[in-house]
């Protein structure tokens, strides 16, 4: 029997589609976009060359950002609607910074999307592009919003040396003032970080944890042509190997809270342009991983947080 609350299934974690199915009644999908916007670490307002692993702002799969915004929520639409007609779709601002704007022209990429048809609203942006005024307009939509906060680690060390530019003390000031008005937030971590050991993704997940946010996406760092990991990794960066982050993502849910939704739980690299691990390609065989090494250590989500509904 499972024991994990949160599952009609054999997942031992709370899955997006679990989340989906109990919350608009069916699947859900989204719609990605690019507003063309830039970075703070990118532009040179607090850094240059963004961070090392980033490739392009991590929306590759979006259109080109000259297209309105409109236009690209119908294209994605209408490509979602072609294998799964009756699915939602939602709009996700992917590409970059999506805060990194004036006040105003935030206002109106999300009611564009909003008047669009749009299920709902992903946002991902960084803490140091927030501010109060930022916040009160996310939370004036009248659809469903989900701040996406990158925070990849909470180890400054770590943050310095992938170019990150913000401190751990920074992202949790944004996800104070994003929780203060009221919005969903999913945070964003990354395994395999230059320099960091088990114990620190570990940590970054024991702290993630005790924030209590309503989602997680746990990501592998992937190696990407033309980008600064590519050199790293030709001076001796290893990557971890496939069991290793299946042994540590096991590790890390039993940190997170049950009702936390673990949006994702390992990354889609560009296969055209992936240099390493290449094992990552094969997302299936990742996520069976770690279905079969919860069961075998009989684990689930949540377990070492106590409590009578981890019991």
């Amino acid at each position: 029997m499972n024991p994990f609350p949160y599952s009609d299934d054999n997942k031992r974690y709370h899955t997006l589609s679990y989340h989906n199915r109990h919350t608009y009644g069916g699947k859900v999908f989204k719609a990605v976009i690019d507003a063309g916007l830039t970075c703070p670490n990118i532009d040179g307002s607090r850094g240059s060359g963004g961070c090392v692993f980033c490739d392009g702002g991590s929306g590759y799969f979006t259109a080109d950002s000259a297209v309105p915004i409109s236009e690209q929520f119908r294209r994605e639409r209408s490509r979602i609607h072609k294998k799964h007609p009756n699915a939602l779709v939602t709009a996700y601002f992917q590409t970059n910074s999506n805060t990194y704007c004036s006040p105003e022209r935030l206002g109106n990429m999300l009611r564009e999307a909003e008047l669009c048809g749009a299920a709902g609203i992903s946002v991902a942006t960084r803490a140091d592009c927030l501010d109060e005024e930022k916040a009160r307009i996310l939370a004036s939509i009248n659809i469903p919003v989900t701040v996406e906060l990158g925070l990849q680690t909470v180890h400054d060390t770590t943050a310095e040396r992938i170019n990150r530019c913000h401190s751990f003390a920074e992202f949790l000031g944004g996800y104070s003032l994003l929780k203060e008005h009221g919005l969903r937030i999913c945070v964003h971590i990354i395994n395999g970080l230059p320099g960091e050991n088990a114990e620190m993704m570990l940590e970054t997940a024991r702290r993630l944890g005790t924030l209590r946010p309503d989602g997680v996406k746990i990501h592998l760092l992937h190696v990407i042509k033309g980008t600064p990991m590519e050199t790293l990794y030709e001076r001796g960066y290893t990557p971890l190997r496939k069991e290793e982050y299946i042994d540590i993502a096991v590790r890390q849910l039993e940190l997170l809270p049950p009702e936390t939704v673990i949006e994702r739980i390992t990354g889609d690299g560009d296969k055209s342009k992936l240099v390493a691990p290449l094992w990552s390609a094969d997302k299936i065989s990742v996520l069976g991983g770690i279905d079969k090494r919860q069961k075998e250590l009989d684990t689930w989500q949540g377990k070492l947080l106590g409590g009578e509904e981890n019991a």
